[in-house]
C-alpha cells in the first residue's frame, strides 16, 4: 500500500510575492509532499494587482528564486473559505509564516477558527529567517511608490511590474 502523499497549502494575497514569501515556500517544500501556493481574491485588502497577475508573478518569481524545477509546487488562486480550499485541495496541512510577535495574535486566532471549522487540517508555522523577517508586501509598495530601492525585497519581475506601476522606467 502506498503511503498517504502529504499536501500543504501556503495561502496569501501575494500583492506582491516578496523574497521572504519565497523563502517560506522553499522550507514549506521540506515540510510536505506536495505544496499548494494558494494566492488569495481577498478583495477586502484592495490589491494592487489582479488576481491573474499575482498568480502569474508568483510562478515568475518562484522560477527565478531556483523553484521553478519543482514538481511538487504548485501555484493557484482561490476565492473561497480557505479551511474548505484546503479540503477541496486534499491538504492536510496550512502553512503560515510568521514575521514578528504582532502577526502571532492573528495567525493564532485563525488557525484556532479553522481548527474548530475542521480539525483534520493542522496549521503549522514558519518563522521567517534572519534575511527576510522585516519583509513586507505593504512596505515593498511604499518604497517603491516613493522611488526607494526595493531589489533587494522582490525578484526582478516584481519589480518591473512594480516599477512601470509606479510609472517608472529602469
Amino acid at each position: 500500500m502506498a503511503a498517504q502523499k502529504h499536501v500543504g497549502i501556503y495561502p496569501g494575497t501575494f500583492d506582491p510575492v516578496t523574497t521572504g514569501h519565497l523563502d517560506i515556500i522553499s522550507r514549506a517544500t521540506r515540510l510536505v509532499d506536495h505544496l499548494i501556493v494558494a494566492v488569495a481574491v481577498n478583495a477586502g485588502k484592495g490589491p494592487m494587482f489582479s488576481l491573474d497577475e499575482r498568480v502569474a508573478m508568483v510562478r515568475e518569481s518562484m522560477q527565478e528564486f531556483g523553484l521553478g524545477g519543482e514538481t511538487r509546487l504548485e501555484v493557484r488562486p482561490f476565492e473561497t473559505l480557505l479551511i474548505n480550499f484546503a479540503v477541496e485541495m486534499r491538504a492536510s496541512v496550512i502553512i503560515r509564516g510568521l514575521r514578528a510577535v504582532s502577526d502571532f495574535e492573528y495567525e493564532f486566532q485563525m488557525a484556532g477558527m479553522n481548527a474548530r471549522l475542521n480539525n483534520s487540517v493542522e496549521t503549522v508555522f514558519l518563522m521567517a529567517s534572519e534575511r527576510s523577517h522585516f519583509i513586507s508586501s505593504r512596505f515593498v509598495k511604499e518604497i517603491g511608490r516613493l522611488k526607494g530601492d526595493i531589489r533587494p525585497f522582490v525578484t526582478a519581475t516584481v519589480h518591473q511590474r512594480l516599477m512601470t506601476r509606479f510609472g517608472e522606467t529602469q
